[in-house]
């Protein structure tokens, strides 16, 4: 029986090429957090049961990679009434949960505000489809212990300088505010136990239009919302960018100090990113059930769909801690962001060949390589074929920069004649 070789539904494996320009993205998103004061951490890919299904994580508790525990008998399983009662632990399903986890438990060894860069794998009990894997990897950083919007200006500031190392340009970052949402529903007569039902149809204005919006509300909450004041707002998003301005904010979403607060912090984006990069959408709405004030996301024309969010979730590391603690954090989609990116690797002067015939001696040969390597090159040894064609064609596919031949005697590393490849 011929065994499988294909990696489980929704996961993927990387070639070289894919995986050295996944790394180096990666690593270019991290020097630039860490030069803005971010700090790496790395926590376990599993937590407790408890943990990631404690309420903190929203709908995607319900995606966990729930395991088993050990030792279970045929009798545990069979008399079990779900599988909660089997698992001790769960693969994380995002990065967020762990961190406030990681911060309860550090918190006497960690600065009073701590800037956090986490960058990892998670996993998702998805339904494979384009765009949407099981296993994935996210890019968060988040500031722990700032009650000012500083944490605001500061965390969205190294992400616009993350994707500028990038060479992403074509980005804006739409915010809003969950008290601001709440203050219109407020306004709109919305009772307490139908707001997120309402705010779950807000967000589909961009799938089903203003209309498909009202008509849905009228459909699912009869008499329970002033579609007035919904319509006002949809128009006013429909009209085109919504000036920042607390006033006008206010006037349309029904609170001052909010408003004002949103439009202090949005407004000194604007003036360091362009006032073209922090627009104010009243609609946007954030999936995640721990967002407490501040929310963001970043959009891209070229997708269609989001490349990264985040926003202000106060009451998360405090369920963990027992006391309040402010938290502000933006996550990169790492594999939306890979689609924007040029997939070709960079031009690296360092890839080079050694190309070696067989009477080549070993040892001469690591020494001269060991020399190279010392010089910042990266060195790839190849033995001389008849076909010499098709070992070039596959050094340029896989980004080497140069080749030199080492025949019989080794020369010292000064000596080598370099070949630029072909598409140098």
């Amino acid at each position: 029986m011929v065994q499988q070789v294909n990696p489980p539904r929704g996961m993927r494996d990387f070639l070289p090429g894919d995986k050295r320009h996944r790394d180096l993205v990666s690593e270019t998103i991290a020097q630039t957090y860490r030069r803005h004061g971010f700090e790496s951490i790395e926590t376990p890919v599993m937590e407790d049961h408890a943990t990631l299904h404690s309420g903190l994580g929203g709908d995607n508790e319900k995606l966990s990679f729930q395991i088993l525990k050990r030792g279970l008998s045929p009798e545990d399983i069979s008399g079990a009434s779900s599988s909660d009662e089997l698992s001790d632990l769960g693969l994380r399903f995002d990065l967020t949960v762990p961190l406030a986890r990681y911060v309860a438990s550090h918190h006497q060894d960690l600065p009073p505000v701590f800037r956090a860069l986490h960058i990892g794998p998670v996993w998702r009990a998805e339904r494979p489809q384009k765009g949407r894997f099981r296993q994935f990897v996210q890019c968060d950083i988040d500031i722990v212990g700032e009650w000012g919007a500083l944490a605001e200006r500061e965390v969205l500031l190294a992400t616009s300088d993350a994707l500028g190392a990038l060479g992403v340009s074509n980005y804006r970052f739409r915010v809003n505010d969950r008290r601001l949402l709440q203050a219109m529903l407020t306004r709109a007569g919305v009772a307490d136990d139908a707001q997120m039902s309402v705010l779950v149809t807000l967000d589909k204005l961009d799938k089903i239009g203003r209309q498909g919006v009202l008509d849905e509300l009228e459909e699912r909450h009869p008499g329970g919302v002033d579609l007035g004041v919904i319509g006002e707002v949809l128009s006013a998003v429909e009209s085109g960018d919504i000036a920042l301005d607390a006033a006008v904010i206010a006037s349309l979403m029904g609170d001052e100090e909010v408003a004002a607060s949103l439009v202090e912090w949005a407004s000194d984006l604007q003036s360091l990113l362009g006032a073209d990069k922090v627009v104010f959408d009243p609609t946007l709405v954030r999936g995640m059930g721990y967002y407490t004030g501040s929310i963001v996301e970043l959009e891209h024309p070229e997708l269609g769909v989001s490349l990264g969010g985040g926003g202000r979730y106060d009451g998360m590391v405090g369920r963990f801690l027992g006391k309040d603690m402010p938290a502000f954090g933006f996550s990169l989609g790492f594999e939306r962001l890979m689609d924007v990116l040029d997939a070709s690797t960079s031009d690296d002067s360092s890839r080079v060949a050694l190309i070696y015939s067989p009477e080549t001696k070993v040892g001469a040969l690591l020494e001269l390589k060991r020399s190279l390597i010392a010089e910042g090159k990266s060195v790839r040894l190849v033995v001389a074929t008849r076909n010499m064609k098709a070992i070039f064609e596959r050094l340029e596919t896989e980004g080497f920069h140069a080749v030199a031949h080492v025949d019989g005697d080794v020369p010292e590393a000064n000596s080598l004649q370099w070949r630029e490849l072909a598409s140098r």
